[in-house]
């Protein structure tokens, strides 16, 4: 089986425009949450998100482009554009069809099914614009990511609500190792933070009116954010024959259903998903030094995933170090996952973990080290990537330092 190495990345998140802006809020511990700012949110319980503030769409692309691209796409384009050039990647006519674009999202484009809803129930129009389904299929980021830079290969978008991004980006190891592709583009992209998304997940209860604190024992719910993370995945004979920048290796990867509920997280899928990404990446569990924990904010979630950590790893669970970026730049739901492996990528290659923001108050079910408030120097070897979703699905990436 051949070696998958990440050779580019690209986001656009609540903490920054670029890889570099993104990776200094976390550094920093800033927080990327605040008052949301959209049409009748007077009407709305919750009223905070980690948005992208100060976006002007107009500078990225043309009138005709806007009338196509929803906000996931456009974040999607944007990423993959960063990603691409940090690579160096030419996608010539023969790598062209050994190259692919695998995506996660959760809602694909819902700002434009929220904008022509109104239209249609609320305005009284009869007709809507003749664009608006390949606008908001969920597949329309992925289909301009591959129209953009001539990926011809095997190409579709992952829908498994907040594991979205790790499925994605694990089939898209997969298929680089096992010779179906030689790069892939990988990632996710959301922005569910219209009046309409924001309402459905009120309906839940599992929402924050203040803050997201992972961990903590104050912590009250979790809070939704917007963005996208992309990712150049590669055959790493390859990237060293053209001299790529590695950034990680890809080293394994793991998925399991817990079958017990849609909406409560169960420990005995999250350990089976963590203990079999280290399995298939062939990595003793002594070795590894971080994990980004999916770490929403939310009771059930918190404990849950502590108890997994702790059964996977034993006594070395006390050694790990795990934290949750959520707590800085919100839930993504879809794009969560490829926003956090830019944290492990930063404790994999410059040695800081990033921390988790907002903790007040130890809670004993939470007993780990989840670098509390304050980013932390570490040398570290291998880092985890959990992602766990309402379904009851379970996607954990591993990575090794390049």
């Amino acid at each position: 089986m051949r070696r998958v190495v990440i050779t580019g990345a690209g986001t656009i998140n609540a903490l920054g425009a670029d890889v570099p802006e993104t990776l200094a809020a976390m550094r920093e511990g800033r927080c990327g949450i605040g008052p949301l700012e959209m049409r009748d949110v007077d009407r709305l319980a919750v009223r905070i998100g980690a948005q992208v503030r100060d976006y002007d769409e107009t500078a990225h692309f043309n009138r005709q482009q806007i009338a196509l691209y929803d906000r996931f796409t456009q974040f999607a384009l944007l990423a993959a554009g960063q990603a691409t050039r940090e690579s160096g990647i030419v996608f010539t006519d023969e790598l062209s069809m050994r190259a692919g674009v695998v995506m996660g999202t959760s809602a694909g484009g819902l700002r434009t099914q929220d904008e022509n809803y109104r239209a249609v129930y609320e305005e009284g129009k009869n007709r809507v614009h003749p664009f608006v389904v390949p606008k908001l299929m969920n597949n329309a980021a992925a289909s301009h990511v591959s129209m953009q830079l001539n990926l011809r290969g095997p190409s579709f978008t992952v829908a498994t609500a907040c594991a979205s991004s790790n499925h994605a980006m694990g089939l898209a190891f997969q298929m680089i190792r096992h010779g179906m592709a030689d790069v892939m583009l990988t990632g996710g992209s959301e922005s569910m933070l219209c009046f309409g998304g924001v309402k459905a997940w009120e309906g839940l209860r599992v929402m924050s009116k203040d803050a997201c604190r992972p961990f903590s024992a104050t912590r009250n719910g979790m809070v939704q954010g917007e963005g996208a993370g992309m990712f150049v995945f590669e055959d790493r004979d390859r990237a060293l024959a053209r001299g790529a920048p590695i950034l990680a290796e890809v080293a394994g990867f793991a998925m399991t259903s817990d079958a017990s509920d849609i909406v409560m997280p169960n420990k005995q899928g999250a350990a089976r998903a963590i203990a079999g990404a280290l399995q298939d990446a062939g990595i003793d569990r002594d070795r590894v030094g971080y994990i980004n924990a999916h770490g929403t904010g939310t009771a059930a979630n918190d404990k849950t995933e502590c108890a997994a950590v702790a059964d996977v790893f034993g006594h070395h669970a006390n050694d790990l170090m795990i934290s949750s970026t959520k707590s800085m730049h919100g839930h993504l739901i879809g794009g969560t996952g490829a926003v956090e492996l830019l944290a492990c990528i930063m404790a994999l290659r410059d040695g800081i973990v990033a921390p988790t923001i907002g903790y007040e108050e130890h809670d004993p079910e939470c007993a780990l080290d989840v670098v509390p408030n304050v980013a932390r120097e570490a040398r570290v070897e291998v880092a985890l990537s959990n992602a766990f979703a309402f379904g009851g699905l379970n996607a954990v990436l591993a990575l090794r330092a390049a």
